[in-house]
């Protein structure tokens, strides 16, 4: 160890005899242990004397390999106004301070980083203890867990070895746990860890208490770089550069007797929020009995008959504590010989069942306003809410972990292929969707399965971005599975799962399980489509109340990607502000709608095509009219048909035979057709506006099916509000050319009909061409829809579907923040949406912009598109709340 001159600025900071240096609202310095014990004291709140080491020192001495001078002088300082306070003196013989060292870090980090207990033991201390409490077996039993500890975080001595040693002794003694050791075995027992460290580090074991001070301060910094802690932090984005702070606690103890005890508990629920106490504590324990469930605990309620006088002092503090933070406080405390200390508090952990519920019963309670209710809710966690979830009460192990492509728990068998799915879920079955990867052509499986999964793909590629849309669970990249189509089953090590087995995924966690687990349903779903009232949905109607507030204060607007009538419904029923994406070609492939839209692809001439395009008008009219219907008086973007056309028809096998049949051709005509449209790289190839442009009909009958659609439901009273949206435009005049023949359609439509109706025509930014010259665009453009999916693949040059291959492992290593299709690579290609975004509005002030990729509805991503100015984000119908709540936050933060 080593010290450095440095600022003279406080570094260590003491709480002890009614009086703190710190409060609550330091915990930026303090971290938020030592920040919550400093205010507790100021409160008088009974809590242990000790001191607090700042944060920025662990950041120092992890970047220097030493720590400024005074920090030593300080914590003297403090070491002994604590010895006065306690009335006991670290290393005395006889009436010894023992302490605790803790980490603390500004951000909670449970478990994460080291704790040493009973720090300042040796062979003297330990007489004086035994004599202090007059219980030797005590002493030595914390001797022997204090060397385990400190030998095991600061010297390095496998933990293993020292459980080994205890083990020995308990199975010599014939006991089934620690606490029916006798003293004598427990001295024995220390005598052989000192030897264990002797042996090990080839030094003994240290019995200045202050040398253990050190060590043990120095060793909490350290474990600021453990694996477990920098993992952590990754995955809940808590920067690096926070360090932690070291509480230094006067030790009291729970195990000194049945007047003694230690616990741990909640001022509410955390699991369903109710304005409960709710917790658990032991008799004759310490708190780290508790924590690894070496003996079971009692219920809190039992603490009033065992404890009673501490229990009751326990009640008033924890209520006075939830007032005074204004939240449900997650509290640690100690009974020392009938006296109640509190040993932490914390804003606690809880489900988001609870956290909309405390949020708005707490403004019922006139505790919190309207906007701290938003705040507390993260928008992350509304996904629990919305889709069901695995039975808690059932306990398997899962066969293999994917990619959580979108959340729920489903149930059925497995199939391989999309028509046996839809066969088998119309025989009223429920299937699970087997694939290597999906593509469209594989849509109506997916509509029919309970869930998809697949080997392949990332969180954006085809099977999550539909599933998500559907609300449907979805686990892909599952790589652990071998997908074996033609035998129909997949592999996970030995185990084989075939056609008709019973399989259950797990889309919030990306776990595959063997068998049929039951699953609880979403209450909020429920209501929203229409099998439950709201009225005997409380949870239902928390949520809604907390969604009225966050939209009360949100400025930008949040709408859906939708593409039927149905999930039109299930938007609004979420609270969508309209549709920011309507995907036509998922329209083409329902029941006989496929056969003609083949037709068209097959035509030998445009005449062929016309005659293909006119049996699917009335399709798309009636499915645009019924989208326009459940959207009353919000705008619906309808994307015109975008992926490239050998996607809608059939690869070979008996699909391809009948399909010969039915087109009146030959099948190595059909072939030839087929192998002509099949293109190397069909994402950057004939597709979107290429297809328009080379085919005009397409346009042309998909602008008259929305305007005749339109005028249709606006003669039934229903407010319209039509946008259509140009998909993969580069040029100004690929936009200029589709705009012509919309524009010519509208007349022909609404003269003929004799009607006049407003709408807009934009374009899908996508391209970073179309980013670079919105300028230009504008000019012809009344509005721009980000298409961030395709948009992030053609910035960065990554194919979504086959980029999960190593962009964990670009993330694990650091090289990219996030996974660019899951949050918004806000320095790249956010930097070209507010490029597009400013130029485009200098030359069209109104243009409205907005984003329709799946970053609309990622919290990160939505804050991002609020700061720069957007009108709407657009998402999944099932993230339409998170979107909501989203937009409130970003709104309160920059306010």
């Amino acid at each position: 160890m080593t010290t450095t001159s440095g600022p003279t600025s406080q570094l260590v900071y003491f709480f002890g005899g009614g009086q703190a240096e710190g409060t609550k609202d330091m915990k930026a310095v303090l971290g938020g242990k030592g920040a919550n014990l400093a205010e507790m004291t100021n409160l008088g709140v009974p809590v242990p004397p000790g001191f607090t080491i700042a944060c920025s020192v662990c950041v120092d001495y992890l970047r220097h390999g030493s720590f400024p001078d005074s920090v030593r002088a300080e914590a003297t300082a403090a070491l002994a106004r604590l010895e006065q306070v306690a009335g006991k003196t670290l290393g005395d013989p006889k009436n010894p301070l023992l302490v605790s060292v803790r980490s603390g870090a500004p951000m909670s980090m449970p478990g994460m980083m080291e704790t040493i207990l009973n720090l300042g033991l040796n062979d003297r201390t330990v007489q004086g203890l035994a004599q202090q409490s007059g219980n030797a077996r005590f002493a030595y039993d914390s001797y022997r867990r204090f060397i385990q500890m400190y030998g095991d975080v600061v010297l390095g001595v496998p933990i293993h070895s020292f459980e080994h040693l205890l083990k020995s002794k308990r199975m010599t003694a014939g006991v089934d746990d620690d606490s029916h050791l006798g003293e004598e075995v427990l001295r024995n027992l220390v005598e052989e860890y000192k030897s264990l460290v002797r042996t090990t580090t080839g030094v003994e074991f240290p019995m200045d208490p202050t040398v253990q001070l050190w060590g043990a301060i120095e060793a909490v910094w350290k474990s600021w770089t453990l694996k477990k802690a920098v993992d952590y932090r990754r995955v809940n984005r808590i920067p690096e550069e926070m360090g932690t702070a070291v509480n230094v606690v006067s030790m009291v103890f729970g195990n000194l007797g049945d007047d003694s005890g230690t616990g741990v508990a909640f001022t509410r629920d955390p699991s369903t929020g109710e304005r409960t106490f709710y917790g658990e504590f032991l008799v004759n324990a310490q708190g780290e009995d508790v924590v690894a469930g070496i003996r079971t605990p009692l219920s809190i309620n039992e603490m009033s008959s065992k404890l009673p006088g501490a229990f009751q002092e326990l009640m008033d503090t924890q209520d006075r504590l939830e007032r005074h933070y204004r939240d449900m406080q997650d509290i640690e405390f100690t009974v020392e010989r009938g006296k109640l200390y509190l040993l932490q508090t914390r804003s606690g952990k809880r489900t988001a069942a609870a956290a909309v519920r405390i949020a708005t019963e707490m403004v019922a309670e006139g505790m919190i306003d309207h906007a701290t209710a938003v705040s507390r809710v993260n928008p992350e966690h509304l996904d629990q809410l919305l889709h069901p979830v695995i039975d808690q009460s059932v306990r398997a192990a899962p066969i293999a972990t994917g990619l959580p492509a979108s959340p729920g728990a489903a149930s059925g068998i497995a199939v391989f292929d999309p028509d046996v799915a839809e066969e088998r879920a119309a025989r009223g079955e429920s299937v699970i969707l087997v694939r290597d990867e999906t593509t469209p052509e594989d849509f109506h499986g997916i509509v029919a399965a309970r869930a998809v999964l697949t080997a392949r793909g990332g969180m954006t590629s085809h099977a999550a971005v539909v599933a998500r849309g559907m609300g449907k669970c979805a686990v892909v990249g599952c790589r652990e599975l071998t997908v074996d189509l033609g035998e129909r089953n997949f592999r996970v090590g030995e185990l084989t799962v075939s056609e008709g087995d019973w399989i259950t995924l797990d889309g919030a966690t990306g776990r595959v399980y063997s068998g049929d687990l039951p699953t609880t349903p979403s209450e909020v779903v429920q209501v929203i489509r229409g099998t439950l009232q709201a009225a005997d949905a409380p949870a239902y109607r928390s949520f809604h109340q907390l969604l009225g507030w966050a939209d009360d204060v949100r400025r930008l607007r949040v709408r859906a990607n939708a593409d039927t009538p149905a999930d039109a419904r299930i938007a609004r029923g979420f609270g969508a502000e309209g549709i920011g994406l309507c995907r036509t070609e998922h329209m083409f492939f329902e029941g006989d709608r496929i056969t003609s839209m083949r037709e068209m692809i097959v035509a030998r001439d445009e005449g062929g095509r016309r005659r293909a395009l006119a049996k699917l008008l009335p399709m798309q009219r009636q499915d645009f009219e019924g989208i326009f219907e459940a959207m009353a008086g919000f705008p619906v973007t309808i994307r015109l048909l975008d992926p490239p056309l050998h996607e809608f028809l059939p690869h070979g096998g008996e699909e391809t035979k009948l399909l010969a049949r039915t087109l009146g051709i030959s099948r190595p005509e059909l072939q030839h057709i087929v192998e002509g449209l099949r293109e190397t790289n069909p994402m950057l190839g004939h597709r979107g506006c290429r297809l328009g442009i080379t085919y005009p009909e397409i346009t042309e009958m998909q602008g008259r099916a929305i305007f005749e659609a339109a005028v249709r439901a606006k003669r039934r009273g229903i407010d319209v509000r039509p946008e259509i949206m140009i998909p993969l435009v580069a040029t100004v005049k690929e936009f200029d050319h589709q705009r012509g023949i919309l524009e010519r359609a509208a007349q022909q439509v609404l003269g003929a009909m004799g009607e006049d109706l407003p709408y807009l025509i934009g374009t899908m930014i996508e391209l970073p061409r179309a980013a670079l010259t919105a300028d230009e665009i504008a000019k012809s453009a009344e509005f721009f829809s980000f298409g961030t999916n395709d948009l992030t693949q053609t910035t960065f040059g990554l194919s979504r579907d086959d980029a999960g291959r190593f962009l964990p492992n670009y993330v694990e290593r650091g090289i990219l923040p996030d996974d660019p299709f899951q949050v918004l690579d806000q320095a790249g290609v956010g930097k070209l949406i507010g490029f597009a975004v400013t130029n485009g509005r200098a030359v069209r002030p109104q243009l409205k912009v907005g984003i329709c990729g799946e970053h609309g509805g990622e919290p990160r991503s939505v804050k991002f598109c609020h700061d720069i100015g957007l009108d709407y984000v657009s998402c999944s119908p099932y993230r339409v709340p998170i979107a909501r709540l989203a937009a409130a936050h970003a709104a309160l933060e920059s306010s």
